[in-house]
């Protein structure tokens, strides 16, 4: 059974949003860390619902924040520990994308997931296996798990939009590359930016790229 997952809300006033942003979070965070990104965005997507969930987990490496599954090479637990608590939050996170959208009263199409670090690896791993499209994936400085798997497990292909800090200390940035052609060989409609002198973070050209993708892709968006 699926963790219900705490999360505050930004944007568009209850019961009038068209369409729907979902933060998913990186590792050690919390959802608090990337729903501040709704400020500058919401002017100009004032149609949409900003949503930024904590993960399920307290952090193993940084017990005031928050994990979608732990990190072998950050927190020494096992490979095992690691699957089965994607496995588990992969669950989570469906369920409360299925919560936002009968709570905004919205299809699939009308909501995009825009990840970071780990945040980027749920979303690039759930919204493929979902059975109806979502408007849309923004993954900054993540990477794709298992991309041999992709083509064949994908169900539905969202657009993605790729962005990736060159100078990414965390995970690196070949990492776009990899999951980038992953996408493509796999038959998504996908984008890639990198972020000159950026390391493991979000830098202006990459949130108005996102910014862009969004409005082009979420219904209302160019409004």
């Amino acid at each position: 059974m699926a963790r219900k997952l705490q999360s505050d809300r930004k944007g568009a006033a209850q019961g009038t949003a068209t369409s729907a942003v979902i933060f998913v979070h990186g590792y050690g965070a919390d959802g608090a860390d990337l729903l501040g990104l709704a400020d500058p965005l919401a002017p100009h997507l004032p149609q949409t619902a900003f949503y930024s969930p904590n993960a399920p987990e307290r952090c193993t490496g940084n017990p005031m924040g928050y994990q979608w599954f732990p990190i072998p090479w950050l927190d020494g637990s096992s490979e095992e520990a690691a699957r089965d608590g994607m496995a588990a939050a992969a669950d989570d996170l469906n369920a409360f994308v299925d919560h936002v959208l009968a709570a905004e009263g919205l299809t699939p199409d009308a909501l995009a997931l825009v990840g970071f670090s780990q945040g980027t690896m749920m979303s690039l791993h759930i919204a493929p296996r979902r059975t109806a499209p979502l408007a849309g994936v923004v993954g900054f400085s993540g990477r794709l798990l298992n991309p041999e798997a992709l083509a064949g497990e994908a169900i539905s292909k969202p657009p993605v939009l790729l962005i990736h800090g060159d100078a990414d200390e965390m995970v690196p940035v070949q990492s776009l590359a990899e999951a980038g052609d992953a996408l493509v060989k796999a038959g998504f409609e996908t984008y890639a930016h990198v972020s000159k002198g950026t390391g493991h973070g979000i830098a202006p050209d990459g949130l108005s790229l996102a910014l862009g993708f969004l409005r082009d892709k979420l219904p209302g968006g160019q409004t």
